[in-house]
C-alpha cells in the first residue's frame, strides 16, 4: 500500500511505466499506446489515485466545470419540469466526462454583468445557454468571453444565421406544432385557438408558425389567439380571454406548452365546459404532468433530456477537438395522442 494519497510515482511504478506517461494518461494527452494505457488505469484503479485538480489545470489549461446558464428567474427554473429535465441531460452527461455542472440564472440586469466577469474569469471550460430571449445580451457575453459555448433553442438573434461557428440544440418546433393543429383539424375541430409563449423567444414564434402552417393561415385570426407565458397560471389567463372575447368560444385549444395546457384544462373545468367534448386541448412538451392530468394530455414530445445531453456533448466535443466542423442538432417532434383530443 501506498498511504491515503498515492503519488503520480507510485502509480508509475505500479504500472511499470515513465511517470510521464502517466501523466499522459491521466490528462487524457493522445499518444499512449492502448495496452499502456490499459496498464495505467488499471494502477490508478488499484493504487486509488486521484490526480490533482489544480496541478492538472496547469497542464491541461482546463477547469473541468462548465456554466450552464438560464436565461430565467430561478422562480421559472424550479416550476417548469422542462427545465428539470435539461438540467439532468446535461448533468448527466458531464458527469459521464467527470465534468462539474455550475447553474446560473438571470434574477435582474444587474446579473448580465455578474455572469459576464465569471465567464472571462478563466472559471469555466465551456458555456450552455438556453431559453434565451431575442434581445438578451448573453450571445454577446458569451462571445467577450471567447469560451466555446453551446445554445439551447434555435438562436434568433441579429446575425445568427451567418455565424457558421454556431452551435445550437433545438426540436422542430414548427413541425410538432403543424402535427398537433393537423390532428385537431382531422378530429372535426372548427375554431382551434393558439396560446402562444412570449414571442421574444424562437420556440414560441415557431410554434405559433406551425399552427398556421396547419390551418393555412399567414396571420392568425385575433379573436382565436391569446398571448400566454409558459405557465400555469398564463395558460389559465388565456383560455379565460379566449371564452370572454366575441362568441362562438373555440372548440380546440393548442397551447404552447404543457404548463399553460394545464392551466387551460383548469379554466374549461371551472367554467363547467368538458374535455374533450366542448373544447379539445393539446399541449407541447409531453413532461410527466401532461399524462396525470384529468383528462390525460395530447400533446407534442419532445426528448428533453436527451437534448440537454447532446448540448453537453456538442460543447465536450469542440473542447477536445476544436478543429473539428461540429453541426447544430435539430431533433424530431412527435404528437402523443392522448384523451383530451
Amino acid at each position: 500500500m501506498h498511504g491515503p494519497h498515492p503519488t503520480l510515482e507510485a502509480v508509475a511504478a505500479h504500472a511499470g511505466v515513465s511517470r510521464a506517461t502517466v501523466s499522459r494518461v491521466v490528462n487524457g494527452t493522445p499518444g499512449v499506446r492502448p495496452e499502456l494505457r490499459e496498464r495505467v488505469k488499471l494502477s490508478v484503479a488499484a493504487l486509488g489515485y486521484v490526480p490533482n485538480s489544480a496541478a492538472r489545470s496547469l497542464v491541461t489549461r482546463r477547469t473541468g466545470a462548465v456554466a450552464v446558464v438560464i436565461a430565467e428567474p430561478e422562480t421559472r427554473v424550479f416550476a417548469d419540469p422542462f427545465f428539470a429535465q435539461q438540467l439532468r441531460g446535461i448533468g448527466r452527461e458531464l458527469a459521464g466526462h467527470d465534468a462539474q455542472l455550475l447553474l446560473m440564472l438571470l434574477e435582474q440586469r444587474a446579473d448580465y454583468d455578474r455572469i459576464g466577469r465569471y465567464l472571462s474569469g478563466g472559471h469555466v471550460d465551456g458555456t450552455l445557454m438556453f431559453s434565451l430571449h431575442i434581445d438578451d445580451p448573453l450571445p454577446a457575453i458569451a462571445a467577450a468571453s471567447g469560451l466555446p459555448t453551446v445554445f439551447g433553442g434555435r438562436p434568433g438573434w441579429a446575425g445568427a444565421e451567418d455565424d457558421s461557428d454556431l452551435l445550437y440544440v433545438d426540436t422542430d418546433n414548427r413541425d410538432g406544432a403543424r402535427q398537433a393543429v393537423h390532428h385537431l383539424v382531422e378530429r372535426g375541430r372548427e375554431r382551434i385557438a393558439v396560446i402562444s409563449g412570449p414571442l421574444d423567444q424562437t420556440s414560441a414564434v415557431d410554434r405559433l408558425d406551425g399552427y398556421l402552417d396547419a390551418l393555412g393561415l399567414t396571420e392568425p385570426d385575433p379573436v382565436l389567439l391569446a398571448r400566454g407565458d409558459f405557465t400555469v397560471e398564463g395558460g389559465a389567463r388565456a383560455m379565460e380571454a379566449l371564452l370572454d372575447g366575441p362568441s362562438p368560444a373555440p372548440d380546440a385549444v393548442f397551447a404552447g406548452n404543457d404548463l399553460m395546457a394545464t392551466g387551460v384544462l383548469r379554466t374549461l373545468r371551472a367554467r363547467g365546459l368538458r374535455v374533450p367534448d366542448d373544447v379539445a386541448v393539446v399541449g407541447y412538451d409531453d413532461l410527466e404532468p401532461a399524462a396525470w392530468s384529468d383528462p390525460a394530455l395530447t400533446t407534442v414530445r419532445q426528448d428533453v433530456a436527451g437534448m440537454g445531453e447532446m448540448m453537453a456533448r456538442l460543447l465536450l466535443r469542440r473542447l477536445d477537438r476544436p478543429e473539428e466542423r461540429l453541426e447544430s442538432v435539430i431533433t424530431p417532434a412527435e404528437l402523443v395522442v392522448r384523451g383530451s383530443t
